[in-house]
C-alpha cells in the first residue's frame, strides 16, 4: 500500500525520500553531505565520509575513512573503499601484529559513476567524469574522463569522442549543483524528488 500511494504523488514521494534521508544522515552520523545525497539501502560508511550535492551511494557499499567525494557521483551496489592493509614487511613479526600504515585520502571527484562490486584502494583519485566497470580493482589514480575496468583497472577508452565535448562538460559541472531529470529506459524524464 505504501508503494501504491508514494508512486501516484511525486509530492509525497519527494517527502517521504527528504525525511529518510534526514534520519539515514543521523543514522549513519554523516554531518558532511550535501542535503541532496542519498543513499539507498543499508552500507557502512566512515563518519567522516564527504560528499557533494546529487551524489548517491546504492545498498552493500563499505566506505573507510578519509573518503570525499564531489557532486554527481553514482556509487553501485556493493562498492567497496578500502586501504592501510596489514604490513608484511617487518622481519620477526606476524603480519597480524605488523600495524597497519596511516590511511590515506581518497577523492572521487564529480560525475564519477562507480560500478557495482568495484574496489577501491584507499589513497587513490578518480579524476573528473570517469567511469569505473562493475568487478573491478582500482589499484591507481584514474584520469579524468576515462572509462577504466579489470583486475587491476586499466583504461579501455575516453568518455567523449573530442576535447570539445569535454569542453561542454566542463562548463556544466563548473556552475553551481543543479536539480535535473532522470531518464527513463523509455525517454520519458523522470523529476528528482529532492528538496
Amino acid at each position: 500500500m505504501k508503494k501504491f500511494i508514494l508512486s501516484r504523488s511525486s509530492m509525497i514521494y519527494g517527502l517521504y525520500r527528504n525525511i529518510l534521508m534526514i534520519y539515514k544522515r543521523r543514522l549513519y552520523g554523516l554531518s558532511n553531505v550535501d542535503k541532496t545525497f542519498f543513499i539507498s539501502g543499508k552500507s557502512k560508511i566512515s563518519r567522516d565520509f564527504v560528499a557533494g550535492a546529487y551524489s548517491f551511494v546504492a545498498d552493500g557499499c563499505r566506505i573507510c575513512p578519509k573518503v570525499s567525494i564531489e557532486s554527481y557521483v553514482m556509487f553501485g551496489p556493493e562498492v567497496t573503499i578500502t586501504g592501510s592493509d596489514h604490513r608484511f614487511d617487518v622481519p620477526g613479526t606476524p603480519m597480524i601484529f605488523s600495524g597497519r600504515p596511516e590511511l590515506e585520502n581518497t577523492y572521487i571527484e564529480s560525475d564519477v559513476w562507480i560500478g557495482h562490486r568495484t574496489i577501491i584502494m584507499a589513497g587513490v583519485r578518480i579524476g573528473r567524469g570517469s567511469i569505473v566497470a562493475a568487478h573491478s580493482v582500482v589499484t591507481k589514480s584514474i584520469p579524468s574522463y576515462e572509462i577504466h575496468g579489470g583486475v587491476p583497472a586499466k583504461k579501455i577508452k575516453d568518455r567523449f569522442k573530442s576535447v570539445k565535448d569535454i569542453d561542454v562538460h566542463e562548463l556544466m559541472l563548473n556552475k553551481k549543483p543543479f536539480r535535473g531529470e532522470f531518464a527513463s529506459p523509455l525517454g520519458a524524464k523522470e523529476k528528482h524528488f529532492y528538496v
